[in-house]
Formats: C-alpha cells, structure tokens, sequence
C-alpha cells in the first residue's frame, strides 16, 4: 500500500490500487470526520500526481484502452469527493486529450471513408470535450464562486482574480472549451462561448506563459487563425507563438511543428514549409524526454497522416 510505484502510477485494473478503491466504496460513512472520505482524498491525491507511466508509455493502443477505466474510476472519486480540486484537474485534462488523441484524431482519418461515421465520432468528441470543460469550471467555482455566471456576464472583468497557481485549471478548462467549439458547426450558444474561452486563454499566457513547456504558446499557435477580435497579422502572431513554444520545449515536442504545418502551413499553402515541418517533427526523438513519450508519439502519428495527404490537400 505505501510502494512509491504504486501511488505514482495511474490505475491497472487487476493492480493493487484497484482492490483498495474496491474495498473503499464498500466501507459505510461514520459520524464526524469519514474515513472513507480521507482514504479517497489520498488515493485522489495519488492519481493528481501521478499519470507519469501514461505519459511515458509507447504503445499507443494499450493506453487507449486503459484510459477509460481511469477517467470513469476519477469520476467515481469525485462523487464521495466532489471538492477535490486535484481531481477535478485531472478529470477535465484527461477526457480533453483522451478526446483528442482517440477520438477526434480518428474522426479525422476515418472521413474520407466513412462520413458518417466520423460525424458520430466528432459528436462523441464534443461530448467528452464538455465533460471535460464542466470539471474544470467546478475546480474555477472552487477557487472564485460564482465564477460561470460571472464569465460568461464579463468575461475579462471575472478572471482578474485568478493567480499564477491557478494556471493549470485555467488552461485546461479553456482548451476542452475550445476545442468542444471546434467540432461544433450548429451550436450557436457554444460558439458564443468564444469571448470566454479567449479570456480564459489570454489570463493563463499573462500568468505563465512559461506553463508545461510552453503548452499555451503551442495551443495558440493554431487558435491564433482564428481569432478575430485581436488586431494584427494572425499569421505573424501564430508564428509568434510558435517560435516561444519551441524555445520552452528545447525542440523536443512535435505539437508546435504538426499544428504549424495544419494550421498556418497548410492555410497558406505552403506545401514545402508543410513537408518541412511535418518531417522535423518526425525526427523528434520519443524517447529522449521520456515524460513526453506518449504525446510525441501522438503527435508524430499526426504527422505521417497528414504527410499521406499532402498531394490532396495542396492545389499544384
């Protein structure tokens, strides 16, 4: 039970932490201070630090099918606990890249086949994209009550009270948010959420530009296209974004490259700086920055997809 291993991992199923979880929701609630409520705060701790065996895993298959059962298992902690800030950031990060990396990336691949079905899977996509987003609002609730009503009433005005520790729920909130609009063509009132989304992005940079590596610079590197409510070239702002991205992974994350290449590259239709990048990011090696494993290898899977497709998506 107190095997470092253990508590730095995220779950297996037929692991230790599973059998504890088990025995958990089978203890009733005592008077005063709960037991149970103190054993799943401390096994939500352990969960929010841990994830570094996802991360650094390099079978992309074997993690999509363990995911599920950890984000369902973060849910379930959340029901006894649903104060626990750490989970809800866990929670909301990971149906946002879950959504991402298997989801919504697979819609992509699959439309020129299959329309239908990869309409089906944008939709599921949205759907864990807003689950996702809901955690991170009751982690900003927690921090600022009120906080929904506020932002969407006055979006810059709300967020000033946010410091630099709150970066994290920040950004993941505003990405599931974004990104939940980006497969969303009929939902008027999503697309109305866009005003909040870019405050809650604009407050993370001015907090911590620097946070996870450059994470905000990358994301932006691709929304900055499609802002239209800050002046200037969105294409020299993009690049912008995307120079200080790289200085912050030190080169060793494919993201800024492939949403480069997808977003101004391909834009442009600059098929030589597209190939350009794409090919760099595959140069990237995985296994350097083994915290960074699996997102790479995201990524690079991106990178040799989009490759294929260059001839259909560049006109001669």
């Amino acid at each position: 039970m107190r095997c470092r291993r253990c508590s730095d991992t995220l779950i297996s199923s037929r692991g230790p932490l599973f059998l504890i979880v088990m025995i958990l929701f089978s203890l009733p609630f005592y008077t005063g201070c709960s037991l149970k409520r103190i054993a799943v705060d401390r096994i939500g701790d352990a969960l929010t630090k841990g994830g570094t065996s996802y991360a650094s895993d390099d079978d992309m298959e074997l993690i999509r099918g363990a995911v599920p059962f950890s984000l369902k298992l973060m849910e379930s902690l959340l029901e006894e606990s649903p104060c626990h800030k750490g989970l809800l950031l866990a929670t909301c990060r990971g149906f946002t890249q879950y959504g991402y990396a298997f989801v919504q990336q697979e819609a992509d691949e699959i439309e020129e086949k299959d329309v239908e079905k990869a309409m089906e899977m944008r939709a599921r996509a949205r759907r864990l994209y807003l689950r996702a987003r809901n955690y991170g609002l009751r982690g900003l609730e927690m921090i600022q009550p009120g906080f929904e009503w506020k932002v969407r009433t006055n979006p810059r005005k709300s967020i000033e009270a946010f410091k630099s520790g709150d970066v994290p729920l920040i950004y993941w909130t505003a990405v599931s948010w974004a990104a939940a609009i980006s497969v969303t063509k009929d939902n008027s009132d999503l697309i109305a959420d866009i005003p909040v989304v870019e405050a809650l992005l604009d407050r993370a940079l001015l907090l911590d530009e620097a946070f996870d590596n450059g994470a905000i610079h990358s994301f932006l590197i691709a929304y900055e296209m499609s802002r239209e409510t800050t002046p200037g070239d969105p294409e020299q702002r993009a690049r912008s974004h995307f120079k200080r991205a790289m200085e912050l992974s030190e080169g060793q994350l494919c993201g800024p490259l492939v949403t480069l290449a997808e977003s101004v590259s391909l834009v442009k239709q600059d098929k030589a700086e597209f190939r350009k990048l794409l090919h760099q990011a595959l140069e990237v090696a995985p296994d350097r920055r083994p915290e960074w494993r699996l997102a790479n290898l995201v990524m690079q899977h991106r990178a040799r997809w989009l490759l294929s497709r260059s001839d259909k998506l560049f006109v001669d």
